[in-house]
């Protein structure tokens, strides 16, 4: 491991050391701290530093292992947490200008499981002001100013768990948590060459994390590699009942690549419209490595139903509903995002007839759409077609053809995984998504994992040769069109 930073190492990887007594928890949160208070600053990927809470928690680790107490794969591993997520007396700001000095007393049913697994609490990371909620089209829209890709920091790192996907992707953490409404985990985890794991909608609890679209959010991971997304959904996943909404189901990972031949539905996507032809390249390279493992592709087809229409109706109504009394406040004018001030106000006037027609479709949908699953144990698509757009410029201008698959799934809750499947020409990551049936987030791990134990592309890490955002380009203000 001398030929890389140690915190490129998977979990597995640094469990192995630790263990092996090569390394201690302590040094590794160390190590952790100094590269986020570094390396993270120039990212904007951090949002607040958890350093003394971080060297008790990796001295009781070590002190845990070396008596032969083992919590499990997690124990001792560094991580940090996107600042949606309640932590007992340390700031959580949803990355907002109107939230910078909110703490509360408790912490988050994540932060709590992820404690009881031995895992290290390193650093709150820097997200999307309140998810973006109310849509927004600066990559600047954040109390911390645009997340910046480790790959190029003149490119996005994605939203709205930016910090999540660079703090991974930059080798500054052990892994990750992030959450995703539409989109939050597998975009960032595209962009920035990482493993994104969006569980079943309920299948983590979440309790203590702000709340953007009670029917959608998801909780996940964010890793180096699959099977650590799957270590780590471990760690999280079950029955909470301060959620009601958090499954009862149980989830069990075994870590191994399928042990049979699958169906993979390819999704549609037009690579020629998009003007993508390094996604169609890469995406045709994994479809050669999953078919020599013998897996079976056909196109698939999920039913014509406005899948995307009805989550953006959901997520404008619930989260005007959910920031009601910011939006009417004084305070919504402290948020970075013109667009994302209108698009809050606008929310409140959604009528409750959208809403409910967008239940009914998500309802129709969910009955239709999931008989997908009778013919394909999977579903595979590009997580995107194009790299990681432009920092300093609008949204708007640098996601034509980008594509996604983000509206289907997210509306339906299923889960996905996104793992890298190479660069583009520019050197800029580009993911491949795995979607499954409802809580089958095994089959789509497996697939990861055997996809990743044939391809290195996962294993790659930003050039050393890249420089931080000269001091100009940190300064550079970011347009806002009119809303």
């Amino acid at each position: 491991m001398a030929d890389r930073p140690l915190l490129f190492s998977s979990v597995v990887e640094l469990g192995r050391l630790l263990r092996a007594g090569k390394v201690s928890s302590v040094d590794l949160a160390e190590r952790s701290l100094a590269a986020l208070d570094t390396r993270g600053r120039e990212l904007d990927a951090v949002a607040e530093l958890t350093r003394d809470l971080a060297l008790r928690e990796a001295a009781q680790a070590d002190r845990e292992l070396a008596s032969g107490h083992d919590r499990g794969s997690l124990h001792g591993i560094p991580y940090g947490a996107k600042d949606l997520f309640a932590t007992r007396d340390i700031p959580t700001r949803w990355g907002s200008p109107a939230h910078k000095d909110q703490v509360f007393g408790y912490d988050a049913t994540v932060i709590e499981r992820l404690r009881a697994a031995g895992a290290v609490l390193v650093a709150k990371l820097a997200m999307i002001e309140l998810a973006g909620g109310g849509g927004y089209d600066s990559p600047g829209a954040s109390l911390y100013g645009p997340c910046r890709n480790p790959y190029n920091p003149a490119r996005w790192a994605g939203g709205s768990s930016s910090g999540s996907g660079a703090a991974v992707g930059g080798g500054l953490v052990g892994f990750a948590i992030g959450t995703e409404t539409w989109g939050s985990i597998t975009v960032p985890a595209a962009f920035c060459n990482v493993s994104g794991l969006r569980p079943t909608y309920g299948r983590v609890s979440r309790f203590g994390a702000m709340a953007l679209s009670w029917t959608m959010d998801k909780v996940g991971t964010m890793a180096r590699a699959a099977e650590d997304c799957g270590l780590v959904l471990s760690a999280i996943a079950g029955h909470d009942p301060r959620d009601p909404s958090s499954a009862k189901a149980e989830f069990a990972f075994d870590g191994e690549p399928p042990g049979r031949s699958l169906r993979l539905g390819l999704l549609p996507t037009d690579f020629v419209e998009a003007k993508a032809p390094d996604a169609e390249k890469r995406f045709g390279d994994a479809l050669k490595v999953l078919r020599k493992l013998g897996h079976r592709t056909a196109e698939a087809e999920l039913p014509d139903l406005p899948y995307g229409l009805a989550a953006e109706t959901i997520i404008t109504a619930e989260g005007a509903s959910s920031f009601e009394n910011l939006i009417r406040g004084p305070d919504l004018e402290l948020l970075a995002d013109e667009t994302q001030k209108a698009g809050l106000v606008a929310g409140l006037r959604v009528p409750a007839a959208d809403y409910l027609r967008a239940m009914r479709i998500r309802t129709l949908a969910a009955e239709k759409a999931v008989l997908v699953f009778e013919r394909f144990d999977a579903l595979v698509a590009p997580t995107l077609l194009k790299g990681a757009p432009p920092a300093d410029r609008p949204l708007s201008e640098g996601w034509t053809g980008m594509g996604g698959n983000g509206g289907p799934g997210n509306l339906l809750g299923w889960p996905s995984l996104t793992v890298p499947m190479g660069p583009d020409s520019e050197g800029l990551p580009l993911g491949i998504e795995f979607i499954g049936s409802p809580y089958d987030e095994q089959t789509i791990l497996s697939l990861g994992i055997a996809f990743q134990r044939e391809t290195d592309w996962h294993r790659q890490r930003p050039p050393a040769a890249l420089t931080p955002p000269s001091p100009a380009q940190q300064a550079a203000p970011l347009r806002h069109p009119s809303p």
